[in-house]
This record gives C-alpha cells, structure tokens and sequence, in this order.
C-alpha cells in the first residue's frame, strides 16, 4: 500500500480531518484568488492587488465553517452563504468566497433528499446571484456575477448525483446481503424439515418393531399357559415394558409431528429389500437405472436400511430431475468389511438450476443429515467427463446395536 493510500484510509476513518483538509485546500484556493485582478489594465495578473481585510477575514471564516460541514450542513451552508453576499456586495474587486458557499450546497445536496436540494438550491442561486447582480459593484452581466450562478448550479447537481450513486450502492448491497440471509434461512428451514423427516421415520420403524414385540409376547402369554410359571411372569414383564416403551416413544417422539401430518404406518418403513421396486418406478417414469448389488445375506439396523434407500431415492429423482431425458444411471450396493456402500451415478449433464456443486442443494443437504446421522460419511460431487456421483458409507451396526449386544 502507498503512502497516498494510506493517508486516505486515514482521512476516510476520520471524517472530520478529512473536512478539515478540505476546508484547508479551499482556504489557500480562495486565498490564491483573491490576488488575481481580473480587471488590470493588462488583462488578467497576479501581485495586482492584495485583498482587503474584510475579504481575508470572510475568507477564513467560510473556510472554518467547512469544518463542519457533515454535522450541519444546512448550518454551513447559511453562514457560507451570507459571507458571499457580504463579499459580493462590499468586495471590490471581489475574492472568490463563494467557492466555499459551493462547497457547502454540495455537501447539502450529498447528504439530503432531492426535494431539499431543490429548495436550497434555488434559494442559494437566487441570493448570490441577485445580490451580485443588484448590489454589486460590477455590472449585473459581469461574468462573474454568471459564474455564481453557473457554479452553485453545479454544486447542487454534483452533489445529487453523488447522493443518488450512494442510495442505489446502499441498495443493492441491502439486496445481497437480503438474498444471503434468505438463502441461510432457507437452507436452515430445510434442514429443520428433514431431521424432522428423519425423526419421524426412526420412529416409525422403532414403534413397528416394539409393536410386534408386544403382539407376540401377548399370544406367547395366551398360549404357554401350561409353561412354568417363571416364564410366564418373565413374558408378562416383556410385554409390559414393551408396550410402556411404546407409549413413551410415542409420547416423545409424536411431538415433531404437525397436525396435518399423516398417521404413522403400520407396516415397515422401505428398505434395500423394495431397492427393485424403487428402480422400476424410475424406469416406468423414462429413467435408464441399473442396479447391481453385492450385499446378499446382510441384514442391516432398519434406521441404516431406512438411510440407504432413502439416498438412493433422492439421488434418482436429482437425476430424474436434473441430468437430463438421455442420462443413465447406475446404482451399487456393496458390503465393504464393517460398511455398506451405496454408490449411484449418472452420465448426465446438469440441467439449468441443478445443484453445481458438492455443497449445494436442499436434497444433498437432506442426504447428508441422515448419513450423519448414522455416523456415516457422504461424498457428492461432479465426474470427471460429465455426470455426477453420490457415495455414502453406512455402519453396517450402529452404535444402539452393538451396546446392546456388548451389554
């Protein structure tokens, strides 16, 4: 960084040391100026005249109004003002004060509304050119009774264009930074929505298995009656705490449902075992879908079965969606020592409004909660030549299940 640069990032932090140089350039301009005779015999020269005391002393008086330009500007702009009538009518031949009554209008311009530009616009026009005109020592077409008017013009348009470039920035960072909270909001709001999905869908598989729990352990109570009488007690204690079990599970867990959500099913939740089921329905919709399958006499925990098609389903309709009418895809399911890896890929192109990256998409943010969930890995992302790839790694036994067997 330059030392130039360096010392306007100090003025920009500082911003009344930056009016204040600026107070001081126009001190010395309007100073400079006063010397310049633009009336000699010999046209326009310098070291002619030097200026009167009264001019010096409105000179300085503006300059240090500048000062204080940004805390109130009209303010600035009225004591501004009347040092330039006062010049303008006293001065022969006049100095320049009505620079400072430029600056100050401009200041006016850049830091209000248009309407009060307007009006302290053509006020401040009117005032210093009339009392130039009127009451001036030069004649009323003098030019520089027209530069008065030409210059406080200018002041007021400059600094409207300054406030309207400044509100329209403002703009469109308020819309960014809208859109980014939006964006944040709504992928929080998705995320929220699938561990609800996920909860509800754990809960039924857990409330349909301790449902069958209960029903068997209620006829083996009915039709062991000639058993000891141990094992029967031992049943009754197995049903009991089943369907205690139940009812707390629901209690629980039946607080993530919404009013207007369905009943939960009676029947197991989908699995692998439906894996043919669920590609014959892609099938029939125009989707080319192989499937090839390794893990043949695994039994998996119902929540990582429950996980395992559930991203198969969604990366198929990401596919259906997104890959295009041509595009093939190729689902694996294989059992690697302690896992099973589920791999689904498409040759497809991404379509407009296709997830680009590895990182977007509410389905993918999906996937990856329930893969989480488990204590699995998940990696999406584009292939090398085209298409896209979703792998996720599941614990063949979670970690509920091996407690359960160590205990």
């Amino acid at each position: 960084m330059t030392l130039l640069s360096r010392a306007e990032c100090r003025l920009k932090a500082h911003p009344l040391a930056l009016d204040a140089s600026i107070a001081a350039g126009v001190l010395l301009c309007m100073l400079a100026g006063s010397f310049v005779d633009p009336h000699g015999e010999q046209g326009v020269s310098w070291s002619v005249r030097s200026p009167d005391p009264l001019s010096l002393l409105l000179i300085t008086l503006s300059a240090v109004a500048l000062v204080f330009r940004r805390s109130a500007p009209m303010t600035v702009l009225a004591l501004t003002g009347t040092a330039s009538v006062i010049e303008s009518v006293t001065g022969d031949p006049r100095a320049p004060v009505a620079m400072s009554a430029v600056i100050a209008l401009f200041t006016v311009a850049a830091t209000t509304d248009r309407a009060t530009t307007l009006r302290a616009g053509r006020l401040t026009m009117t005032i210093l050119t009339g009392a130039a005109m009127l009451a001036g020592p030069l004649p009323w077409y003098a030019q520089e009774n027209l530069g008065i008017l030409a210059w406080t013009g200018i002041g007021a348009t400059a600094g409207d264009a300054v406030r309207s470039r400044r509100a329209v920035v403002q703009a469109i960072r308020d819309r960014a930074e809208r859109a980014e909270r939006t964006r944040e909001e709504e992928a929080r709001r998705r995320v929220a929505e699938e561990r609800l999905r996920i909860a509800r869908d754990l809960h039924d598989v857990v409330a349909h298995h301790i449902a069958l729990v209960n029903v068997q352990a209620g006829v083996a109570a009915h039709v062991m009656d000639k058993r000891p009488d141990q094992a029967k007690e031992a049943l009754a204690h197995v049903r009991e705490a089943s369907r205690s079990a139940l009812n707390e599970l629901r209690a629980t867990v039946g607080l993530l449902r919404q009013s207007g959500d369905p009943e939960a099913p009676t029947e197991p939740a989908p699995g692998l075992d439906r894996l043919d089921e669920l590609a014959d329905t892609f099938r029939n919709a125009g989707l080319q879908v192989e499937v090839a399958r390794t893990d043949h006499g695994t039994t998996l925990p119902a929540a990582v079965d429950l996980a395992a098609y559930r991203v198969i389903q969604e990366a198929l309709t990401n596919v259906r969606k997104h890959a295009g009418a041509e595009a093939k895809a190729e689902v694996s399911v294989v059992r690697v020592g302690p896992n099973i890896e589920v791999t689904v890929l498409d040759d497809g192109r991404l379509a407009e409004g296709a997830p680009p990256t590895a990182g977007g998409g509410h389905g993918l943010l999906g996937m990856r909660e329930r893969v989480s969930a488990l204590r699995g890995t998940l990696t999406t992302g584009p292939r090398y030549g085209g298409g896209f790839r979703v792998h996720a790694i599941l614990p063949v036994k979670t970690r509920t299940a091996t407690s359960g067997e160590s205990a």
